[in-house]
């Protein structure tokens, strides 16, 4: 008898790494809908709301929600591991963003909502990895 890799047990981890995740795909694919005409990486893209996106922007978006849904999917130790990852990729962001905003090297078409919204996203994240449950 073999053992299932994922199990139906909800830890906070999973729980906020399938929120996040979903909701990081559902505006990683609402992004298309604004982004059309927009360049793949411009330095200054569509607005969705108060954000600013591009197509290479909504292809992360769709690509980090993947894993962190995929990771709650598959259990709490992966849950943890992707909520850290990501949230300690998203600090990273957050910070480098308030410095390539407005420059040419901002491929992502980050604005200053933008990196708010990637240091809360990695301040929950971080945070619920690291209380390890």
């Amino acid at each position: 008898m073999t053992r299932s890799t994922h199990t139906t047990k909800t830890s906070p981890n999973r729980v906020v790494g399938a929120a996040f995740g979903a909701v990081y795909v559902l505006v990683g694919l609402v992004g298309f809908a604004v982004t059309a005409g927009t360049g793949f990486a411009a330095t200054s893209g569509a607005h969705l709301l108060i954000f600013e996106v591009n197509p290479l922007h909504n292809l992360v978006h769709i690509a980090v929600g993947a894993l962190l849904g995929l990771a709650a999917w598959r259990g709490t130790k992966q849950a943890m591991a992707a909520n850290g990852l990501v949230g300690g990729v998203y600090l990273l962001v957050g910070v480098a963003g308030l410095f390539l905003t407005g420059s040419e090297l901002n491929l992502l078409a980050l604005n200053h909502a933008d990196n708010v919204l990637h240091l809360v996203s990695a301040a929950v994240l971080l945070g619920v990895a690291l209380a390890r449950r």
